[in-house]
């Protein structure tokens, strides 16, 4: 097939077996055991992430290389709900001014995840 051209595989030849031709999972059910809490590393506690708890979305620090699925397992796992959907992003490290040394250093790059619950759910963090 030409990179620009008209002729289109159809669409039931998508991709959907991964290598070795085993089919692949939306997400993952089940994490190794013990896990879980390296993958979330703990309750991400600022004014924004608390305020957000009253509308069910709670905030957790996570492992740089965790994927969604793995935050929801983990999640499971741990607090015993399942989560409507989650978010992941990645806070990255700003540079400050060092008062021992001269010159800049920078802060570490840190992973959050926001976790959505269904109504009447909650998270009991401390």
């Amino acid at each position: 097939m030409a990179i620009f051209g008209n002729n289109k595989k159809p669409s039931s030849a998508k991709a959907t077996k991964g290598k070795k031709g085993k089919k692949r999972s939306a997400r993952a059910s089940k994490l190794p055991s013990g896990v879980a809490h390296e993958i979330i590393r703990a309750p991400w506690f600022s004014e924004k992430a608390l305020i957000g708890t009253e509308r069910g979305v709670y905030v957790f620090s996570i492992a740089l290389r965790a994927s969604k699925s793995q935050v929801a397992s983990a999640i499971k796992e741990i607090y015993h709900v399942a989560p409507r959907a989650v978010r992941v992003l990645t806070v990255k490290g700003k540079r400050k001014a060092l008062r021992a040394k001269r010159g800049m250093g920078t802060r570490a790059v840190r992973r959050k995840a926001y976790v959505y619950l269904n109504a009447g759910e909650t998270i009991t963090l401390a």
